[in-house]
């Protein structure tokens, strides 16, 4: 188990490596230096995490953190959580979230993430999905065509299984709306062989850079108008009501003691209401 869980960690630290290595690269092709900040910290009860946010000209702010926690569940959680309350509580987990906003009204907001759990059970939960302001059906194809592919690996039935749970997950109930065109969103993943979940969920780390870089550079040089932009800050309202309102991630960061400025990085720089 212990050696299971330095693995994955290694890989949640590659990847976001990886991750930022890529945008900065982007970034200073595109102009000046962004801004970057690297912020530690530690959870009281045990374990911490690093999260780093980039501010520039390509993207208005993207934040990816990494994290491996350790500790007890408050009791009003524990029934929240699968085999917590036979674990007494006792967890340990690990993962990488990613949230993008971006300048340009014509790139999609972008998020992914991956986790391993452990309590008295041990699954992996992640996925990715893309928050256009104006929806491109070629980019919704070839997002939608990538993912399938990188499912299909692993089990033909991932694809539509996580898709629509991905399409139920990301959806405000109080609009009536979805919050963007999807991807997939998967939970508990157990299939009582480690590696090869492991690998898959590895498999959807690496797929989600290689689209959203693909999508970036089709885009980065059109421009676009005022009136893009002011649709953009306004479609981010629906972004942060999500967040705030449904997201698990949110809830089980602050339900663990997580660091709350971790936490609501993923909330935009800019935002309006009408």
């Amino acid at each position: 188990m212990e050696k299971q869980k330095t693995q994955a960690f290694k890989w949640f630290c590659a990847l976001r490596d990886k991750i930022i290595e890529s945008f900065l690269l982007i970034e200073k092709q595109s102009s000046a230096e962004p801004k970057i900040e690297k912020r530690k910290w530690d959870r009281p009860g045990g374990g911490g995490g690093e999260s780093t946010i980039i501010f520039g000209n390509v993207f208005e702010k993207v934040g990816v953190n990494v994290s491996k926690v350790h500790g007890k569940f408050a009791d009003s959680a524990i029934n929240e959580i699968p085999g917590a309350s036979e674990s007494n509580g006792e967890f340990w987990a690990s993962g990488i979230s990613l949230v993008s906003h971006m300048q340009s009204p014509l790139i999609p907001a972008a998020h992914m993430n991956t986790r391993l759990i452990y309590t008295s059970k041990q699954w992996f939960g992640g996925g990715m999905d893309f928050t256009p302001i104006y929806k491109n059906e070629e980019d919704c194809k070839y997002i939608h065509e990538s993912i399938k592919m990188t499912c299909d690996r692993f089990d033909t039935g991932y694809y539509p299984k996580f898709k629509e749970q991905c399409d139920n997950y990301f959806f405000l109930q109080h609009r009536k709306e979805p919050r963007g065109i999807g991807g997939i969103f998967y939970d508990n993943l157990s299939s009582g062989n480690w590696e090869n979940d492991f690998e898959f969920t590895k498999a959807v780390g690496e797929a989600f850079l290689e689209i959203y870089l693909h999508i970036i550079r089709k885009h980065i040089q059109k421009s676009w108008t005022k009136e893009q932009r002011e649709n953009q800050l306004i479609k981010r309202g629906r972004y942060v009501e999500f967040n705030l309102l449904y997201d698990r991630g949110t809830r089980f960061g602050l339900m663990t003691d997580g660091n709350p400025d971790a936490i609501m990085m993923s909330m935009p720089p800019l935002v309006k209401w009408l």
